[in-house]
């Protein structure tokens, strides 16, 4: 199954900067986190049921800064849950959705992500996302 809605993924130039507004409306930063595979600064802040992840780049020919070169800072991906992210991205696939990745990879805390091109959704980019276990630790027991 794939839904609920997860978070929603906001490419900022500095996540220094980028919280500021979050802040104002309440929202404050439940986590941050470098994930150098993916060359981007997380940090996600709880809003209600959906997150907020704000992305900043950590390198310049990064996939964020390049998307803040040509569309500026704003939305970047709409990310759903799913308990079981092969079979939801075989789904999709069958049901003519192009996927960016072949294989799950690792996202923030440790969680299985796997993408949808937006040429097939609109222009949007959609992230599936399927909690580890190391994601559903509180965080004083993670590693």
């Amino acid at each position: 199954m794939i839904g609920p809605a997860h978070h929603v993924g906001i490419a900022v130039k500095r996540l220094e900067d980028g919280v500021v507004p979050y802040r104002a409306l309440g929202f404050e930063p439940a986590s941050m986190e470098d994930i150098p595979s993916e060359g981007v600064r997380a940090a996600f802040l709880l809003a209600g049921g959906v997150q907020i992840e704000l992305l900043e780049s950590l390198r310049p020919d990064g996939v964020i800064a390049r998307f803040i070169e040509r569309r500026g800072e704003g939305l970047h991906h709409l990310a759903f849950a799913t308990d079981d992210i092969r079979t939801a991205m075989t789904r999709l696939q069958t049901g003519g959705l192009e996927l960016v990745d072949t294989e799950p990879r690792r996202g923030a805390h440790g969680r299985l992500v796997a993408f949808v091109h937006p040429r097939t959704a609109h222009g949007v980019l959609i992230e599936l996302v399927q909690e580890s276990a190391l994601s559903r630790k509180p965080a004083t027991q993670r590693d």
